[in-house]
């Protein structure tokens, strides 16, 4: 029983998979933070863009 333990705490296959979902899921958290924050200058800077162009 007790080599089935230690072989079961060596194993790391899954461990990898973890941690890659860990960090798809930060980076998106990071990515929607920074869409929510910045959300509006960004809306400001392509209105001032679209005003300028209808001018043209």
């Amino acid at each position: 029983m007790t080599k089935f333990i230690k072989g079961f705490v060596r194993n790391e296959d899954g461990a990898t998979m973890v941690e890659y979902g860990l960090l798809v899921g930060l980076i998106s958290i990071a990515a929607l933070a920074t869409l929510i924050l910045l959300g509006p200058e960004l809306n400001d800077m392509f209105n001032r863009v679209l005003v300028a162009l209808q001018a043209l």
